[in-house]
């Protein structure tokens, strides 16, 4: 069988090797050192943000972000439905409600009318919402600007769940820098990865110190292990965060290569039917995954592509099931315009890994446009 061609294979640049070594060198072997604070470093430099916490996973940076902002039980949480769970599950996490928004078609985000209706209807009630999670989804810049103004408008704080937009920007601002925490993902398929880990990012110096504080067991300051609050094991180890070092050096060249991979398949397919999520004016997406609609003219279905491409070992996916229609999640109160139904039913998630050859990306479209025909 032909080497599998990836969905997001990881792709090291060189250098992680390097600041690994250095870590063993020293026996820096613990969630802490001088990687982890190089990486936050790093981390604040590209994106312009002050203040940035290297954690275990993107999960963890939404819910200490939550925790920060006095989420508890029976509290309303806004959210993106067409999103990953790992959005959601946090809200949970703290026993409080999960509300979720549909789409908009342009950017395939979270809808600003929608969310505005919700809180409306929440307020009325007498249940400000507590909080809002907004999603880039698969790198694409969302309106992130209008809910903005909508949550200052009733006064709720924003959680920006970039884990798939590091690197894209929006009037080159970075992603993740718009609301009052921001979140990435290093997950082994995202843009660049740390095996495993993520982090928050805020312009206030007092959230990003407790975060760090409660991701290390909440351990007081005292000669002896001394517990006032809850904590969590939430940091981000010193080889991981190596990893995150080396690979931030080759951050923009690994975007430019995801954009090349959408810019070949929208060359290629555009001409049989398939259509492709456009970047909105002012908008600078990562392209972290090349997605693409069927339409009313096709004959085929994305997971009868999804069957036949796998067959030559090419891994492909569907778009995210949205949260409402998960089987954890169908109770939830949600805001529906059936955007997001229809994107799920419609679309496939090609192979993008910023280490894909163009000899790879000729089979994969070459086998598609077999199939088609």
């Amino acid at each position: 069988m032909d080497e599998r061609i990836f969905l997001s294979a990881p792709h090291m640049g060189g250098e992680e090797i390097k600041y690994i070594q250095h870590a063993f060198k020293e026996n820096w072997i613990a969630p802490l050192g001088p990687n982890v604070n190089g990486f936050e470093q790093d981390i604040q430099d590209y994106n312009n943000i002050p203040y940035a916490a290297a954690l275990s996973s993107g999960t963890a940076a939404i819910h200490l972000a939550l925790i920060l902002l006095g989420v508890k039980t029976d509290d309303v949480v806004m959210a993106s439905s067409f999103t990953f769970s790992a959005t959601v599950n946090p809200i949970v996490y703290q026993q409080a409600e999960p509300v979720l928004i549909d789409s908009e078609e342009e950017t395939w985000n979270l809808d600003p009318e929608l969310l505005e209706k919700a809180i409306k209807d929440y307020v009325a009630r007498g249940k400000k919402p507590k909080a809002i999670i907004f999603v880039h989804l698969y790198g694409m810049p969302g309106k992130i600007k209008e809910v903005k103004a909508i949550a200052e408008k009733y006064d709720i704080p924003i959680i920006e769940d970039a884990a798939e937009a590091l690197g894209a920007t929006l009037e080159g601002k970075p992603l993740g820098t718009f609301g009052d925490f921001g979140v990435y993902s290093f997950n082994g398929n995202k843009i660049i990865t740390t095996s495993g880990g993520g982090a928050l990012v805020s312009q206030k110096k007092e959230w990003v110190d407790k975060a760090r504080f409660l991701a290390t067991q909440a351990r007081d300051a005292a000669p002896y292990y001394q517990h006032s609050e809850i904590g969590y094991n939430y940091r981000m180890s010193n080889i991981a965060a190596g990893i995150g070092r080396g690979q931030m050096k080759v951050l923009d060249k690994w975007v430019e290569n995801r954009r090349s991979n959408h810019d070949f398949y929208s060359r290629e397919l555009s001409s049989i039917g398939f259509e492709f999520l456009r970047e909105a004016e002012g908008a600078y997406s990562n392209r972290w995954l090349s997605c693409v609609l069927f339409n009313e003219k096709h004959t085929t279905q994305p997971e009868e592509l999804r069957q036949e491409l796998e067959k030559y070992n090419i891994e492909t996916r569907p778009l995210w099931k949205p949260m409402h229609l998960q089987p954890i999640f169908k109770n939830c109160k949600a805001y529906l315009s059936g955007v997001s139904e229809d994107l799920f039913e419609k679309g496939l998630c090609l192979p993008s890994s910023s280490s894909l050859t163009d000899v790879q990306k000729q089979l994969v479209v070459e086998k598609i446009k077999d199939f088609i025909k």
